[in-house]
């Protein structure tokens, strides 16, 4: 069995191979927006975000998830959860390739950043 690894980027910082690449979020068929790459510090990407005319029906959802974040406050991570987890039922994101199965995703204002994985996390490893 032949496994090739390909490391694009480097840790700490710079976008190569990533750069000026166009990630879209949907929510069902409706666009929520485009993020244009511009910084790759792994495991998060970021980039400029173009809001579609989906963003309205979910603009409080990120609000309120990021609002929770920056918080980090122990006791509200039940809340946490429960607002990305309405995120993750309402939004998919999807690379220049396709859609991704797994995502963490941020947006404020015209910044998105985010974590993703092509393969599902597993319950077990989340302690679900």
């Amino acid at each position: 069995m032949l496994v090739v690894v390909v490391i694009v980027g480097s840790v700490g910082g710079g976008a190569v191979g990533f750069e000026g690449a166009v990630w879209k979020v949907h929510s069902g068929d409706e666009r929520v927006g485009d993020i244009l790459i511009d910084e790759a510090d792994f495991p998060w990407l970021s980039g400029r975000f173009t809001a579609g005319p989906g963003f309205a029906g979910v603009r409080d959802l990120f609000a309120r998830e990021l609002a929770l974040v920056e918080e980090d406050d122990e006791e509200r991570w039940q809340e946490w959860e429960e607002a990305y987890d309405e995120i993750r039922r309402r939004v998919s994101l999807h690379a220049p390739g396709g859609p991704v199965p797994e995502f963490l995703l941020h947006i404020e204002d015209d910044r998105a950043w985010f974590r993703w994985s092509d393969e599902p996390f597993d319950e077990d490893m989340l302690g679900g």
